[in-house]
């Protein structure tokens, strides 16, 4: 059976950015407003050209952009109370962005009309009808977002239905039941879109969910089961308190579980990327657990899971992660078993040899025993891989600590010195050397790499991303045991790796090294993934 289409009205460029810390400049909004037109997005809301000068500049430039699937939105409400629409600064700055379509909202909750704008309900009805009916005369087409639609259905469905009518009848050429709350059962919103499907065709109805109860997903799937053809949301779910209805989750499942068509296969293979880059554009560290688009959505860390998953995917994945340009990954830790050593020695191109099963043991014994004291191989790759190689044997030392002290002073301008010194070896020749840094771990990288200059000049690619210090168990107050986990990068590619100690310093040491030792082994690696020897 063909799939049914359903449209997407992606609001992250206007509702997104009333998510907390959320924020996008008019050059951000148009390079992802591209972004999801090259997707295939059918609509793009890209502000409220009226509230603020940002929008309006958006719009400007996007009138010199071409774009080829969406149609670009412009939002703003009805007009005021009182105010003619030919003479609302509102619906001016509407038609001034000069954008196909326009969405406005309007109050459908008699709550809001009477309590909160003070006015009486056929005063908004006026406000809707006249609206829409001059948008529409001007040659839009024409979005009717009603706002508060299921809260006002439950307190006053009459009155409800009266306003959702008044916008079809004067023009809308859809009507966006909005949950604005997010309070909403799916349950009670497939009932009520039901009863206004019976008025309203399906085909101009939407549904924009906000997610304060968690089920904003969920709500707007039940909305779609219901009749409606068009969904409003944002990638990443971006919003407003608790965000919106995430256009990642909600395009997964109705393409792939609900045979109702929203993109292409090709730009579905592209849903992990989108998500990503719209979070790099917001400045947003991804969410791992995110369903479908997330790190860890395919992430496998029992043994048990890992034997199943190595022999069938479909045991312990819902869909294959390439459909969305995800990709299965395998984690270590203390509930790992063999499987799980077997997966990431043939990922990180290690051969275990004939005896794989007892060297296999042998490694998550040697896991299981680390991660007893605290650290966490699931988050550091970079030292897992060393692990096993140490394990195996097929890893040379590239260097040898003989000693290192720092130390950490007060300067006569009172800013903190610190200083490191560190004596190493390299094969038959000893470094002594010392540097200065802001603080005990920065010197004493500092001093590291200093030392190893002469003998690894590649290691001026690398640079540390990410610091992060955590109390492994609380308890011994600040006699407990920390764990340093850094993020490098040399411009190639990125890896963590893990300290533990009671002594902050010596667990940020043995990071550092594992870190550089990890970029010396990569780079050692021939191209038959064996290691070369140390030189």
């Amino acid at each position: 059976m063909a799939a049914q289409e359903v449209y997407l009205y992606d609001t992250t460029l206007r509702d997104g950015t009333q998510g907390e810390k959320i924020n996008f400049s008019a050059e951000e909004k148009l390079r992802i407003a591209r972004r999801l037109d090259e997707m295939g997005f059918h609509y793009i809301e890209g502000g409220w050209p009226g509230s603020n000068p940002k929008d309006a500049r958006f719009f400007e430039m996007a009138k010199a952009h071409k774009f080829k699937n969406a149609r670009l939105t412009a939002f703003g409400s009805t007009r005021k109370a009182g105010k003619r629409p030919d003479a609302c600064r509102n619906i001016k700055a509407l038609l001034r962005a000069e954008t196909q379509t326009v969405a406005i909202f309007g109050k459908t909750w008699d709550l809001h009309v009477t309590e909160i704008l003070g006015i009486t309900l056929e005063e908004i009805l006026e406000m809707i009808r006249d609206s829409v009916a001059y948008l529409n005369k001007k040659g839009k087409e024409v979005i009717f977002d009603a706002e508060h639609f299921f809260d006002g259905y439950l307190r006053n469905p009459a009155y409800a239905m009266k306003t959702v009518r008044t916008a079809l009848k004067a023009g809308a050429d859809r009507i966006v039941l909005c949950d604005t709350n997010g309070g909403t059962m799916p349950h009670d919103i497939e009932a009520a879109v039901l009863k206004v499907a019976a008025t309203v065709p399906p085909e101009k109805l939407g549904i924009h969910a906000h997610n304060d109860c968690g089920l904003a997903v969920a709500n707007t799937l039940a909305a779609v089961r219901a009749g409606v053809v068009m969904v409003q949301g944002t990638v990443n779910g971006y919003g407003e308190r608790c965000g919106n209805a995430d256009l990642t989750s909600v395009i997964g499942n109705l393409q792939l579980k609900m045979n109702r068509r929203c993109l292409t296969d090709k730009a579905l293979r592209q849903l992990s990327n989108l998500s990503h880059f719209v979070g790099e554009v917001a400045n947003v560290r991804p969410l791992p657990f995110r369903p479908f688009v997330g790190g860890s959505a395919f992430a496998h860390k029992g043994g048990i899971h890992v034997s199943a998953v190595s022999k069938r995917p479909e045991a312990y994945e819902h869909i294959r992660p390439e459909l969305v340009g995800n990709h299965q990954r395998v984690l270590v830790s203390d509930l790992a078993g063999k499987s799980n050593i077997a997966f990431k020695a043939r990922e990180f191109g290690i051969d275990l040899g004939g005896d794989r099963d007892a060297l296999s043991k042998k490694i998550v014994r040697e896991i299981k025993r680390l991660e007893d004291q605290g650290f966490q191989f699931d988050a550091a790759d970079g030292s897992l891989e060393l692990l096993i190689r140490k394990i195996t044997g097929v890893f040379a030392e590239p260097f040898t600590l003989q000693c290192f002290n720092v130390s950490n002073g007060k300067s006569g301008n009172h800013a903190s010195v610190c200083l490191a010194t560190i004596k190493i070896s390299v094969g038959d020749e000893v470094e002594l050397t010392a540097a200065e840094g802001n603080g005990p771990v920065n010197a004493l990288d500092h001093a590291l790499r200093k030392a190893l200059m002469k003998f690894y000049p590649q290691i001026a690619e690398m640079h540390l991303v990410d610091f992060k210090v955590r109390i492994v168990e609380g308890s011994e107050g600040t006699a407990a045991k920390v764990k340093v986990l850094l993020d490098s990068s040399d411009g190639q590619g990125m890896w963590s790796t893990i300290g533990v100690s009671e002594n902050v310093i010596d667990a940020s040491w043995q990071a550092l090294v594992d870190s550089i030792q990890y970029k010396l082994s990569r780079d050692r690696l021939n191209g038959n993934g064996h290691q070369a020897t140390a030189g």
